[in-house]
């Protein structure tokens, strides 16, 4: 019989091994060096299919977003007040970091928050006809005209957006929502703002299986809100503990 010791290890092998193989990701999700680190995606390359395609998620996540951890790391590796601050600190007072870092911080580091976001409000299978419930319910209703309208007016303002941006439900200490776009990678948080959920609009985020069709594009996205972390993230808002 093997022994506690050798149980324990095969166990922790074989969950890795599990994981690793659900996302391939995992294994390397904390190899980054630097304060910042690439969050492994909840699910699968391709869970979010037909929406969005396995080969974008992949390049989008293991490319695009590394990227943006990489060079935010290189931006504050000489910085060590900058590095130790949460993120989203550190975007709220971008006027105030030295001049040589801001820019690269503000591209890659609103970047990583964008991107950390969005891998969490989606899912497989959480949408294709699901809709919010309860406090974020009433918030959807009040502050933006219930969830069609959200629909129609996020569409519209994201299909809007010249060039490379995000469209996003931005929410305020009091629970208040709002729909704001925002260029390149841009994010309320640089306004000290929260985001509920938000949509890439950059053409890496669909070009591969939509091209120019940005529209079709916005419409299959809601297929895969995940209406459950959605709430979440807005019973953090309001509690004062949502980060990025």
């Amino acid at each position: 019989m093997p022994s506690i010791e050798r149980r324990t290890l095969l166990r922790g092998a074989a969950a890795a091994a599990l994981a690793t193989a659900v996302n391939p990701r995992f294994a390397g999700a904390a190899d980054d060096a630097g304060p910042f680190k690439l969050p492994p995606l909840p699910y699968g390359f391709s869970a979010l299919e037909p929406s969005i395609d396995a080969q974008t998620m992949e390049l989008h996540h293991d490319k695009h977003h590394a990227a943006y951890v990489k060079k935010l790391n290189e931006a504050v590796k000489d910085h060590a007040k900058v590095a130790a601050m949460p993120l989203e600190e550190i975007l709220a007072k971008l006027p105030e970091l030295p001049e040589d870092i801001r820019t690269s911080v503000r591209n890659n580091g609103g970047g990583h928050a964008n991107h950390s976001m969005f891998w969490q409000v989606m899912g497989p299978g959480t949408g294709g006809g699901g809709a919010p419930d309860g406090d974020l319910k009433t918030a959807i209703d009040n502050d933006l005209g219930g969830l069609d309208k959200l629909k129609e007016n996020f569409n519209d303002k994201g299909g809007k957006v010249f060039g490379s941006g995000w469209v996003f439900v931005a929410v305020t200490s009091d629970g208040k929502l709002s729909l704001v776009s925002k260029p390149n990678q841009d994010t309320p948080l640089m306004e000290r703002g929260r985001v509920l959920f938000g949509n890439d609009v950059w053409e890496h985020a669909y070009y591969l299986k939509y091209q120019n069709r940005r529209p079709e594009y916005l419409k299959a996205w809601w297929d895969v809100v995940n209406w459950k972390a959605v709430g979440e993230r807005y019973a953090a808002a309001k509690a004062g503990t949502l980060k990025v």
